[in-house]
């Protein structure tokens, strides 16, 4: 039998007597616990959700890869690449590739009566993965993008069709720049919002037919390729393949001269910048848990101090200060569990309701989404329990050794 695990458990369930300070100290510290653990959880899900958001928002519109001329690489470049079927069939068929689609850029400006705004007007073919665009579509239906025939329909962002008043239906003047301005006036055909203001202010969609005729190019060409992989995990591996995939193309020909970028490499300070995130999530972890800690530590001061009697009760009949040790570092270890389940509680109930909900919402325009976005994961929760209990208790064993000032026959005196 375990001798300080059993009194540790029996002065736990007791809680003291109330007219003592044993019992307001307990909550405390548990209250401590659960406010630490509960933040620190709730922190790291909202962290880990808005950094998944942004990042699938961004692969949403650009893919895991791009393969490009390497003359330039920014949305203004409109120098096209030659890409065959064959050539296409031997992208698709890289082990971590899962989809690959081709596009085409031309710049341009769409103009009302009102207002007028600059563009980059990308084009999709038969081969264009739509889930993206409809889950952002906020009006309109989308209608699958043909390889061969001009549709003559747009989709739009939010900003754009606020800035300049239209809506699903309306029609709108586009102007195209080369040796000749050439002219459309293309129906919008939906409108979506992303809230990534550098897409959204620019980005217009329509079929690769039509932007193919307006940059000229011929058969065989488009402005690059979009590669999808299984996520952002497996991206590294997929630009190797790729990027051996296009040199072995380059060796062999030289019209299949290509430049693969990655969306890390696309939109490099956005991934900066969500990179410096990981910190915010550190300090808090170090902050609450260092909350947690404290309140812990001023708990089993009061309850040793609390518990003077009985400490010197236990010594006269012969218990030692290593077997006390150990019963306060049980009874600690009681109250930061009630404290982790509590916490636990609370954090969950908030990531469910949020989940469910969306209660807690955002300025968009600041925060790139409009609600809170909250990731529940399992192992980073596991982490932050773990942890907590770990460290708490490790950090009591210092404090722990005040039992053995405790003289037995002055402490039985003790009121």
């Amino acid at each position: 039998m375990n001798l300080p695990l059993s009194l540790a458990w029996r002065i736990y369930r007791h809680g003291g007597d109330a007219k003592r300070i044993s019992r307001p100290a307990v909550r405390i510290a548990t209250c401590g616990v659960a406010l630490g653990v509960a933040v620190m959880i709730v922190s790291v899900a909202i962290i880990i959700g808005f950094k998944r958001e942004i990042e699938d928002k961004a692969v949403g519109m650009s893919s895991h890869i791009q393969v490009r001329t390497p003359k330039l690489n920014d949305e203004l470049d409109i120098s096209p690449i030659f890409l065959n079927d064959s050539v296409y069939d031997g992208f698709s068929s890289l082990e971590s590739v899962t989809h690959v689609q081709r596009f085409s850029n031309k710049p341009g400006m769409l103009k009302t009566e009102d207002s007028f705004d600059g563009i980059v007007l990308r084009g999709y073919g038969s081969d264009f993965d739509p889930s993206f665009l409809k889950n952002h579509l906020i009006e309109g239906e989308f209608t699958p993008f043909s390889d061969s025939v001009a549709s003559n329909r747009v989709y739009i962002s939010q900003t754009l069709a606020n800035r300049m008043k239209l809506g699903v239906g309306s029609t709108v003047y586009a102007y195209f720049f080369d040796k000749n301005v050439r002219t459309r006036r293309p129906k919008v055909a939906g409108i979506y919002a992303t809230h990534l203001r550098e897409l959204d202010n620019t980005l217009v969609f329509t079929d690769i037919c039509t932007v193919n005729k307006l940059c000229g190019y011929g058969d065989g060409e488009c402005t690059g390729l979009e590669i999808s992989t299984e996520g952002l995990s497996t991206i590294d591996l997929a630009n190797y393949e790729v990027s051996r995939y296009a040199s072995d193309l380059r060796q062999k020909d030289t019209r299949f001269d290509y430049s693969v970028s990655t969306i890390r490499q696309i939109f490099a300070p956005l991934f900066s910048w969500l990179t410096m995130l990981d910190t915010n999530i550190w300090v808090i972890l170090v902050l609450m848990t260092a909350v947690a800690a404290f309140t812990m530590i001023s708990g089993l001061l009061i309850i040793i101090l609390e518990q003077t009697q009985f400490i010197g009760t236990m010594k006269a009949l012969g218990a030692t200060n290593g077997m006390l040790r150990h019963l306060f570092l049980y009874l600690s270890t009681f109250i930061i569990g009630k404290g982790v389940l509590i916490g636990n509680a609370l954090a969950l109930t908030f990531i469910v309701v949020q989940q469910l909900t969306g209660f807690v919402q955002l300025d968009a325009e600041n925060y790139y989404v409009d609600v809170v976005p909250v990731d529940l994961n399992w192992w980073y929760i596991l982490a932050v329990n773990l942890s907590t209990i770990l460290i708490s208790v490790v950090v009591l064993i210092v404090p722990s050794y005040l039992v053995s000032n405790i003289h037995p026959a002055r402490s039985i005196r003790f009121e």
